[in-house]
């Protein structure tokens, strides 16, 4: 019913570029055409002699094409008003459907709706004191207090992060004087924590090594999946753990292993295996090992606990070390929010460990290239905490003895709670509470049997049967040993 829009530009030019589409254009409000000008009207205007004329003729051909392209954003400008103006009743974010509450976090915010105070939260892997309350270590506030007097500024870090930090955290892997640090065949990026830092790996993989595999173990931490397909990078599981025995399925993983694609990547974690807190012994790494170099995989180890599980920061690196020692060249993702308890600070990194300085230097250009896209340049803040602290002998003492008494306290809540299992129900094995290491123990609990832990006795947990003893205290063993003999009997 409208009538079309005359067209601004003089219809010879219009003819010439073969500009017809724009008379099927919607209505075009005239305030929005691009006036004609003066130039132009004399460009086109019948009155101008030939010798006139081709004084203006690359003039001409200049400022039509330019009008032109003028004319069709103007066109397209007017479709997106009459597109929005027809569609004003819906949002361009219907479509969008409600996210899964996390299967960790999650946990925490049920919790805190719960109101009955015999309640238990064992989901989150964050360190509780004997009161289950958040603990700050000491060295943190002394490295604090030394950052405040130096008066630092808050400038932005490179996009590699803080270079103090950055050799740190290579010693504290590999070890003080290693080849490999002495040789710079080790790039290192600090980034986000372990999920940043395994993020940046996943997209290193996913640029250099397209299609290939990364095989997870069966069970993994929650959030290997999500890190991996968010990269578009396709993962495969493993067999680990081994449910009758509550164990490693060592058979299984090596089965596993060895089908694999020569060349693919398998992620491993560094010690205190989440959630199962089973970890191979030194003879069954050493298996794994000669398998993945008869078959050319790329090693990726998460370490996220190192000093936390057993308290030793040597014996925890125990995994990594030797697989460098076999000549591997490897992957690691460190996090510091457990050991050093930095949990908000979101200080870790990813190492890469090369065969030459020269692939070092390129591999630590492409690291930065993609966190460049990602975040920029890391926090620096956390990053400055733990450099003071590895790198004074005084600080670096007092934080072993932190962290001897954070696992210590773990340990001990662990053997209390086989203990009071053992009194409730003495012909079952509950052996593999004390086998397990670190902060959490995977007790075998089916989802039913979680679901009446949460309902019956308010203690929450994530459904896969894994609790954190992190946030248990010895006051509780004996009331979480009564929720589980319950489930396991009754469920």
């Amino acid at each position: 019913s409208r009538t079309p829009p005359t067209c601004p530009c003089p219809s010879s030019h219009v003819t010439a570029l073969r500009y017809e589409r724009f008379h099927q254009t919607p209505h075009i409000p005239r305030s929005l055409l691009p006036r004609a000008s003066p130039a132009f009207m004399l460009a086109s205007a019948p009155s101008v002699s030939t010798a006139s004329a081709s004084m203006f003729s690359t003039m001409r051909v200049a400022r039509a094409a330019k009008m032109a392209s003028q004319c069709l954003r103007k066109a397209a400008n007017s479709r997106a008003v009459v597109g929005m103006s027809a569609t004003q009743d819906r949002s361009f974010f219907a479509g969008v459907e409600q996210a899964p509450a996390d299967p960790i976090l999650g946990v925490t915010e049920a919790f805190k709706a719960d109101t009955d105070e015999r309640k238990l939260n064992l989901g989150v892997g964050a360190y509780r004191t004997e009161e289950l309350q958040p603990y700050v270590l000491s060295v943190v506030r002394k490295a604090e207090q030394r950052m405040l007097e130096a008066n630092d500024n808050k400038e932005y870090l490179p996009i590699q992060g803080l270079k103090e930090f950055n050799d740190a955290t290579a010693e504290l892997m590999l070890g003080k004087g290693h080849p490999a640090i002495v040789e710079g065949r080790v790039a290192t990026v600090q980034s986000l924590s372990g999920t940043g830092s395994l993020r940046v790996g996943a997209a290193f993989i996913n640029r250099f090594f397209p299609g290939t595999t990364v095989y997870l173990s069966a069970p993994t931490w929650g959030n290997h999946k999500n890190i991996f397909s968010d990269a578009g990078v396709e993962w495969k599981e493993y067999r680990y753990f081994d449910k009758k025995t509550v164990g490693l399925d060592l058979a299984g993983m090596l089965e596993d292993i060895r089908n694999a694609p020569d060349g693919s990547v398998i992620l491993l974690h560094g010690c205190a295996h989440n959630p199962t807190g089973v970890d191979p012994t030194k003879e069954e790494w050493a298996q794994v090992a000669d398998l993945m170099k008869e078959k050319k995989h790329i090693p990726f180890f998460d370490v996220a606990y190192q000093g936390f599980a057993s308290g030793s920061l040597d014996e925890d690196a125990g995994s990594v070390r030797y697989f460098v020692e076999r000549g591997f060249e490897i992957m690691v993702a460190q996090s510091y929010s457990k050991n050093l308890g930095l949990y908000a600070e979101r200080v870790g990194a990813m190492n890469v460990v090369c065969a030459s300085k020269d692939e070092a230097t390129k591999v630590t250009s492409q690291l930065k290239r993609l966190a460049r896209a990602m975040y920029s340049n890391p926090p620096v803040h956390g990053a400055k905490i733990a450099a003071t602290v590895i790198a004074d002998d005084e600080l670096f003492d007092e934080w072993r003895q932190e962290m001897e008494m954070m696992s210590g306290r773990i340990k001990s809540v662990r053997q209390l709670l086989f203990d009071e299992l053992t009194k409730l129900n003495p012909d079952k094995d509950w052996s593999f509470v004390l086998k397990q290491i670190g902060m959490f123990s995977f007790t075998g609990l089916s989802p039913a049997q979680v679901e009446n832990m949460t309902n019956k006795w308010h203690i929450y947990m994530t459904k896969d049967g894994r609790i954190s003893l992190a946030g248990l205290s010895s006051a509780k063993t004996a009331y979480l040993a009564q929720a589980i003999d319950d489930s396991f009997r009754n469920c």
